[in-house]
């Protein structure tokens, strides 16, 4: 060891400073840092699968929203008859399809291309269709279940098309843990008196 100094002053100086970092010296700073990468890349990867689940979540729930009001909106008018010509509001009433009919041009015959609506979502299939007599359009994508229950004037449940006062729609929509259940009723006014 050598001792260096100005004006009379002498510092010890150590070989060993001068040649730099040893290999424990970079594999300890290579794994601590390796570490807080992967703990950063981690926590990355957990906000993007959440960021990822509440959009889908998002998605399902405006889907089932604007489904059940399209749905409900337009069963609200069914059997709307200006001409009292006895239109049937309701004319298929099954768990999963609805079809029901209202004479909008008031002539008092129902034209089944534009006044005959039909809702349904068919077996094995997750897109909710509408049929006005151009064919069966999709409504909303990602359906799981579509379950339709019809009360008669008591509010009892009935599958007599006849009898349907109010339809009872639970939807549900997403998939993968983001899924919705929605559901509404819709009262049939032009049957209310």
């Amino acid at each position: 060891m050598r001792a260096f100094g100005f004006g009379g002053q002498h510092w010890p100086v150590d070989r060993r400073a001068d040649r730099g970092y040893s290999l424990v010296d970079m594999l300890v700073a290579l794994a601590v840092g390796g570490g807080v990468l992967a703990a950063t890349v981690s926590l990355l990867h957990v906000g993007l699968r959440a960021w990822v689940w509440g959009a889908a979540r998002v998605e399902a729930q405006q889907s089932a929203r604007y489904a059940l009001e399209r749905m409900a909106g337009e069963l609200r008018e069914a059997g709307y008859d200006p001409t009292a010509a006895g239109i049937a509001p309701v004319v298929v009433a099954e768990p999963a399809r609805v079809a029901f009919q209202r004479d909008m041009n008031g002539n008092g015959v129902i034209d089944p291309t534009r006044e005959r609506v039909t809702y349904l979502l068919r077996a094995g299939e997750s897109i909710l269709r509408r049929d006005a007599g151009g064919g069966a359009q999709p409504v909303i994508n990602g359906v799981r279940a579509l379950r339709l229950t019809y009360l008669d004037r008591e509010g009892a449940e009935t599958t007599d098309p006849a009898a349907v006062i109010a339809v009872r729609m639970q939807l549900e929509v997403g998939g993968d843990g983001a899924g919705v259940l929605m559901e509404t009723q819709a009262t049939l006014r032009n049957r209310l008196w």
